[in-house]
């Protein structure tokens, strides 16, 4: 058979790898935040939650249970984190609203446009966020591409989505983008529907595309040789033409078995234990000016391909319809050929990659075969994870999460720690974050939930604390020692309530501390009086 790739000789692209935390990758925040004034930002929500088994629209979805801040709130919160920091609000004391372009599709647009409304667009101007629907394809039922019509009616043809690549076709025919660049935007970032730590590692690839001027920056995890993730190359033709794209796991091992002499394929390089071509995870940062002027070319097409599943061993006749689609990370082939610079960025799955995508059943699969289940309940215990390492690296004292084998949600178990969520305003930035922390200890069976300017100075917690600083005040936490029941994760398989059934747990609240100070008011400090904080039982 012949391959797409006939001809072509792979080789590791350029690209940075960056730890979280070090002092490159502050400094590559920094950068990063002061590109953020120049960026818009693409969220890619076409699709429904019918593989996690939900109902509604993937961005509904709450990232956790402990504050059930949904995906769309937590994306919009941390874009306007982002636009409050020094680096991005003008020297005139003038905000810059960061545009944001959300891509529907038929089934997800109303229902899009309702949990905007219905939640004030989470605190965004309307007219910072654009919605863009993608339109149906007609579905196909043989190799000949003989159009499928619906069951009750012959005259109507079936129709599917065409893919998440049709992004780039409704940006350019939209005229956002050049809207954007009349505006001063420089940078275009792509991201996905339910990633919530994605703005973790945002700022510092900002940094990493404008420190290396790349024209094409993926955000990248590392992978292992032969992992079912697509793995970012660099291909270069027999006749000099080169390009940086996204290959296919089950293809990057042939091809590079193929071009080598001795038959090797893809192999963990042995001084880091990982393949040499980083995980694509389609998040995505490409430069403005360039990208608008490639898409006037193309209109925004992007190669498109067939994936059926065939009815019997002939196969000439599909099993049920299926679709032309297109994929939005291989907007760089239409870059073979010019002077593109093409390159990733990649930073550790804890800090920037927790996909939720599976239904219960399928992670349960998952979890059996060792693999990671990408479901709802590990997409929440990463959240609140991710949070206590950025809280670890920050200097305070937080036990590292623990796998506890008797403990099983929807049967299955992760690592389980103190149960953090530290909202964007409380710090888009790890020096942000960092700056903050002056004296933490946390226990293993604590929440901590953080929002607004927060700070902490010899603070022991053990138990459930809740603080939150409204915009335009500051609560100081000093000399505190605060001790509760807190809160328990209860298992709960086959909940009616649908998201109570995909977690696989019940949060039994039985006592919280609670702060909160008011808009505009003075800096509340708390300095070793435990009389200041409310508690509440349920």
């Amino acid at each position: 058979t012949c391959s797409p790739f006939d001809g072509w000789q792979p080789s590791v692209p350029k690209g940075e790898h960056v730890e979280y935390g070090s002092e490159k990758h502050a400094a590559l925040e920094r950068v990063g935040l002061k590109q953020a004034k120049k960026t818009a930002f693409v969220l890619v929500a076409g699709g429904l939650g019918e593989r996690l088994g939900y109902k509604g629209i993937k961005v509904r979805l709450p990232v956790e249970r402990a504050t059930m801040e949904t995906y769309l709130g937590l994306y919009v919160k941390s874009i306007l984190a982002i636009q409050e920091t020094k680096e991005v609000v003008r020297k005139s004391g003038i905000k810059i609203d960061i545009p944001l372009a959300i891509m529907t599709s038929e089934d997800t647009h109303d229902m899009t446009v309702d949990l905007l409304e219905s939640n004030n667009y989470f605190g965004a101007k309307k007219t910072q966020i654009t919605l863009m629907k993608q339109e149906k394809v007609p579905c196909l039922v043989d190799n000949d591409a003989h159009l499928a019509t619906k069951d009750d009616d012959k005259y109507v043809l079936q129709t599917k989505p065409h893919g998440h690549g049709d992004v780039h076709a409704l940006l350019h025919q939209s005229g956002l983008l050049k809207r954007w660049k009349s505006m001063g935007v420089k940078w275009v970032t792509f991201f996905q529907d339910t990633n919530s730590l994605v703005f973790r590692v945002i700022p510092g690839a900002l940094g990493v595309s404008y420190s290396r001027d790349f024209d094409f920056n993926s955000l990248c995890v590392p992978r292992k040789a032969k992992e079912a993730v697509g793995g970012i190359a660099q291909l270069t033709h027999a006749d000099g033409r080169k390009m940086t794209i996204n290959i296919e796991y089950n293809q990057l091992d042939p091809l590079l078995r193929a071009s080598s002499s001795d038959g090797t394929g893809d192999v963990n390089d042995p001084s880091t234990g990982f393949s040499p071509y980083p995980g694509n995870i389609n998040q995505l940062i490409v430069k403005l000016e360039p990208y608008e002027k490639q898409l006037s070319k193309t209109g925004g097409a992007i190669d498109e391909f067939v994936n059926p599943k065939y009815k019997d061993s002939s196969k000439t006749t599909f099993k049920s319809p299926t679709r032309l689609e297109c994929m939005m990370q291989d907007y760089p082939k239409s870059l073979t050929g010019t002077k593109a610079s093409v390159g990733f960025t990649v930073f550790d799955n804890w800090i920037g990659y927790s996909p939720v995508k599976n239904s219960p059943e399928d992670g349960k699969k998952k979890f059996d075969d060792g693999q990671p289940t990408h479901t709802a309940t590990s997409g929440e215990f990463e959240f609140y994870n991710c949070a206590s390492k950025i809280l670890r690296l920050s200097g305070a004292d937080i036990p590292e999460p623990k796998i506890d084998p008797k403990q099983k949600f929807n049967g299955m178990s992760f690592p389980i720690g103190s149960k953090v969520v530290l909202s964007p305003s409380f710090g888009c930035s790890f020096e942000r974050v960092k700056s903050k922390i002056n004296g933490l200890g946390v226990t293993a069976r604590s929440v901590l939930l953080v929002e607004g300017d927060v700070s902490f100075e010899n603070v022991q917690l053990d138990g459930a604390l809740s603080i939150k600083a409204e915009n335009g005040s500051k609560i100081l936490l000093k000399n505190l020692s605060v001790k509760n029941k807190s809160w328990e994760w209860h298992p709960k398989s086959n909940a009616k309530e649908e998201i109570t059934r995909l977690c696989g747990f019940e949060i039994k609240k039985k006592e919280t501390a609670v702060v909160a100070s008011s808009s505009g008011e003075e800096d509340l400090v708390i300095d070793g009086d435990l009389s200041k904080l409310e508690l509440v039982k349920k």
